[in-house]
């Protein structure tokens, strides 16, 4: 078995919503079909019990090794703790060769657990042992050191329960809600709205006790101190006991408290200073430890926290029963669970010896022994919920202090004898944290967990003008199909741009941005996408989605408003990556109607059968368009009172139920009056995404109006220039359809001789290749065939061998020349022609071709 092209799909893909690694798996001879194995799956089951039933999706398939291989990767992750359930394995045209998918939460893990996965099968295979323990423990491992933390985690899981888009920006906490201008972002328990000065204010604490005290605020009495000698000055003045604490410190560290001598003052100094460079002393608050959650200007959640304690039961010393308490599967040595792992440190020996205790000292039956002052969570602390029972007064307070720093997010904490009355009088606020913990608040000790996430993501994305929630997300069209994507995407990038939105457009020639190319080349694929909704100047997304970037890691979005698919036809690109028919072309394409949001709408091509097709796999409303008003697809939608947008000979019309709205392609240039036929399906593809998004009927006409196909709006679509009088038509025209449709349009214009120049990507079928030429043989007087470059894999010659074995017999070509190099080619065909001719140029390196062509042409006339 061989194991080739592992890829993460990382979006919504052909396979599921989910995000799955994929891979060619090859199986040799008796490997596909393990019934051929002798004694193969109980060798697998007693390296791996849990690997359970081995179903192929299709129950007529004999189970193969892929099938083991996919059924082995899924099983672990599940034991390691990953929640995956998806998987699938397919066979290909191959024989012997399948392609594997299986789900993962975290991509790294993913990957781990297909090379475990090809060891364990190898392993039975082979009788030779497998370390199920070590593969799960580094699974389980790597799982924690990756994924979200439990704050991160809960804000996260808040927003896709409101439907908010998110990315991980980082291998940390860094993670991004929302697209384009809508954006926000939070780490851990800060967020985008977090203000840099309120956090450096709350890193203050002496800082912080002023704002607080000044606002009327409880607060210890304390100051900051230069020295140990200091220390014990400062602790004279506030009064025995005291506190000792670093002055910009965080969870806990360095902190001493209940200090009642000299010694234990300056011991507390000693310790704190070798930690941090500034230090507090502050009066000691006798009372609890409580942890307001501050979000926005509420209270959220309330906790008491409790120092490290274990309980003696007669039989176990101290360090034993820390062991017992540490055994808890809530409890890690980092922030990953819910409870953290009791250090069992100096502090703690320290802690012990002021009760008389030793880390070997059995405490008698339930004798309580405490190993730290201080009870923060990330020393091994406990929680206890107390949410419902905070006073109003004492909410105030801590919504006042957190407003008094200016944190939109803060822990407070406060020292006082209970939360069922108000701070004044019983004890005040020692701290206001930025970035607080929400663990204690998600998971408790004790008491019932709080929703804390869903607080933030409110805060955050609070509700528009008609009280509805925000969910962050952009206008967002994507566009597929064989030909007209790039004209159609620009076309509704125009809409767009005239009701006033600021556009983000990816198409096969760059990234744009409010009209600027800030990327070059292909990019229709899902990392352009996403740079894309990344920007903070985007107000709309229009994404040209080609079938490449969807299977080689799915798409770049999880939803779409509007998914426009132009027409499949006879196809392009058959023949790769396993895609060897238009029907399994357009599984590939429908990916984008199967991500249309519930409330949006898919805009097919009615005359296209298989697009027609589509309709039923989309979650939302559905509007055809075709040139033939009695297209029986239109038609029967159409009188279903369905949106429809067809062409009658002088306007484009748009209708529903009785309601018709028509546009005149007087008012449409990119049609040149209604006799491009291609050109007429893009305006209708667009007008009926505009109509799609509720765009008004001026705001589409207006972009109808002022979208012209020339080299700078679309360049190498259907670019017209006049040479000396000769008319030329460029295009990227490079599968049969295509040159069909020119062919026809060309058809349309009058001219004493045609000539036509074209080559063709080395990747397409020999077939595709030869029936370009076999569609311009009918058209064209003279045909310039040119090789490229890059020839994609063939040998020279090899396409244009081709090319002319589709021009053999040709109705109409009579004159034929064969050059090398596109430039040429094109110099080739200008110098015969004369005033009154026309050619249609075939190009492939765009830009490059354009500047060539358009610094010996005069003009870029438009066909009236």
């Amino acid at each position: 078995m061989d194991v080739s092209s592992i890829r993460a799909l990382r979006g919504p893909n052909l396979w599921s919503r989910r995000t799955a690694i994929q891979a060619v798996v090859t199986c040799h001879g008796s490997e596909c079909d393990i019934e051929e194995l002798p004694g193969f799956e109980i060798r697998l089951r007693e390296r791996f019990p849990e690997v359970g039933h081995l179903v192929p999706h299709d129950a007529f398939d004999p189970v193969s090794l892929a099938h083991v291989f996919e059924f082995a990767a899924l099983g672990l992750q599940a034991q390691a703790g990953c929640p995956v359930t998806f998987s699938r394995t397919a066979r290909t045209v191959e024989a012997g060769v399948y392609q594997v998918v299986v789900e993962y939460t975290e991509e790294e893990v993913g990957r781990l657990a297909f090379e475990c996965a090809g060891q364990l099968c190898r392993a039975a295979l082979d009788d030779t042992p497998f370390d199920l323990a070590g593969a799960l423990r580094e699974l389980r491992e790597l799982n924690e050191n990756v994924r979200l933390g439990p704050s991160t985690q809960s804000i996260v899981s808040a927003a896709q329960a409101r439907g908010i888009p998110f990315r991980r920006l980082t291998r940390g906490s860094l993670v991004q809600f929302g697209w384009g201008s809508k954006q926000k972002r939070i780490q851990a328990a800060e967020t985008s709205l977090t203000s840099a000065i309120a956090e450096s204010i709350a890193q203050d604490k002496e800082l912080t006790k002023r704002l607080l005290r000044a606002a009327g605020v409880p607060v210890p009495r304390g100051r900051p101190v230069e020295d140990e000698d200091d220390a014990w000055r400062a602790a004279q003045e506030v009064g025995l006991p005291v506190v000792v604490k670093p002055q910009n410190g965080n969870q806990g560290r360095g902190i001493s408290v209940n200090l009642g001598s000299e010694e234990r003052v300056r011991q507390a100094y000693r310790h704190a200073i070798s930690c941090f460079d500034e230090v507090l002393v502050e009066q000691y608050l006798p009372g609890h430890d409580w942890r307001m959650l501050v979000v926005g200007n509420k209270l959220v959640a309330a906790a008491r926290r409790d120092p490290p304690t274990v309980v003696g039961d007669g039989t176990h010393t101290v360090r034993e029963l820390v062991d017992i308490v540490n055994s808890d599967p809530r409890r890690s040595d980092g922030h990953s669970t819910s409870l953290t792992k009791i250090r069992f440190d100096e502090v703690a020996l320290g802690r012990l010896a002021e009760q008389g205790y030793s880390a070997e000292s059995v405490p008698l039956l339930g004798a309580r022994v405490v190993l730290r002052d201080n009870a923060n969570l990330s020393t091994g602390g406990s929680a206890t919920d107390v949410t419902d029972d905070v006073h109003p007064e004492l909410a105030a307070a801590a919504v006042a202090a957190a407003q008094t720093v200016g944190l939109d997010i803060a822990g407070i904490d406060i020292v006082c004898e209970t939360v069922l009355r108000p701070l004044e009088g019983q004890g005040g606020i020692v701290e206001v944290n930025a970035a607080p913990g929400l663990r204690m608040h998600l998971d408790p000790s004790f008491g019932k967990g709080r929703a804390v996430g869903e607080a933030v993501i409110d805060m955050m994305f609070r509700g528009g003008p008609d009280g509805t929630p925000d969910n962050a997300r952009i206008p967002l069209v994507a566009i597929a199909g064989t030909n007209g994507k790039t004209t159609t995407s620009r076309l509704i990038a125009r809409i767009f741009e005239a009701g006033g939105k600021r556009v983000g457009l990816t198409s096969t020639d760059g990234i744009y941005v409010q009209g600027k190319r800030i990327d070059t080349g292909d990019c229709s694929g899902p990392r352009s996408a996403r740079n894309v909704l990344m920007h903070p100047d985007v107000d709309a997304a229009v994404l040209e989605t080609a079938r490449g970037g969807i299977l080689r890691e799915g798409l770049g979005f999880d939803l779409c408003d509007v998914a426009v698919v132009t027409n499949i036809g006879q196809g392009d690109h058959l023949g790769l990556n396993y895609i060897t028919t238009v029907n399994e072309l357009a599984v590939v394409k429908r990916v984008i109607v199967e991500h249309v949001a519930p409330g949006g709408a898919a805009v097919l091509n009615a005359a296209d059968p298989v697009v027609a097709g589509m309709a039923g796999h989309c979650p939302g409303d559905v509007i055809f368009f075709a040139r033939d008003k009695a297209d029986p697809v239109l038609a029967t939608h159409r009188a279903q009172n369905r949106r429809v947008v067809y062409a009658e000979p002088d306007a484009l019309v748009c209708q529903e139920g009785s309601a018709k709205h028509a546009i005149p392609f007087s008012r449409i240039p990119l049609t040149h009056g209604g006799r491009i036929g291609f050109q007429v399906d893009n305006a209708m593809a667009a007008t009926a995404a505009g109509w799609a998004l509720g765009m008004s009927w001026e705001i589409i006409e207006q972009a109808l109006e002022g979208f012209v196909s020339d080299a700078a709006t679309t360049p190498g679509r259907f670019n017209v220039f006049d040479y000396q009088g000769a008319t030329l038509i460029v295009d990227y025209g490079h599968n049969p359809d295509a040159i069909e449709a020119l062919a026809r349009a060309v058809e349309s214009m009058p001219a004493a001789r045609r000539s036509v120049v074209i080559s063709a990507p080395g990747d397409r079928r020999d077939e595709d290749i030869r029936r370009q030429t076999e569609i311009l043989g009918r058209a064209f007087d003279e045909a310039v065939l040119y090789q490229d470059a890059c020839q994609r894999g063939r040998q020279d010659g090899e396409v244009i061998a081709l090319l002319r074995r589709g021009l053999a017999g040709a109705e109409r070509t009579r004159h034929i020349d064969e050059v090398n190099g596109e430039f040429l080619a094109i110099d080739t065909a200008l110098a015969r022609l004369r005033a009154g001719d026309l050619c249609l140029i075939l190009i492939d390196r765009v830009d490059e071709a354009l500047m060539h062509i358009g610094g010996v042409c005069t003009s870029q006339p438009q066909i009236s």
